[in-house]
């Protein structure tokens, strides 16, 4: 047999033999320890997206509220259509915003109604009848 082949038969089984070890290292560093912890990952992650987009949501109602003004203090003509412009433009991005606000709250909701679940032991008895 040609030795190129014996080489690459070789390589080929210590890769497979490398590959089985790493996966069962890497399966040995997750310990099962909390069932529900990957729940409480989730609830977290939904808070603090939460917390990020209500911020953002803040800001634009800040936004819309100094286009008003500027609606309010600008001149007739060119000056007043690009503010109204603007207000416009600003309201049209806190609507989008609300809808990711709300949409972000029932996320954080479903993970929150998951994670107690998964924390509320199940009873598996039936009731005895008295």
């Amino acid at each position: 047999m040609p030795l190129s082949v014996r080489l690459a038969g070789l390589t080929a089984t210590a890769a497979i033999t490398l590959a089985g070890l790493g996966a069962a290292a890497h399966a040995d560093e997750v310990p099962p320890s909390d069932p529900c912890a990957q729940q409480q990952a989730k609830v977290d992650k939904a808070s603090e997206a939460l917390a990020r987009v209500t911020a953002v949501f803040a800001r634009q109602q800040e936004r819309v509220e100094t286009a008003k003004e500027d609606v309010v203090e600008a001149s007739a003509g060119q000056e007043k259509a690009a503010a109204r412009k603007a207000l416009a433009a600003a309201r049209k991005a806190t609507t989008e915003t609300k809808v990711t606000k709300r949409a972000q709250q029932q996320r954080l909701a479903k993970a929150t109604e998951r994670l107690t679940a998964c924390q509320t032991p199940e009873t598996t008895e039936a009731p005895v009848p008295a």
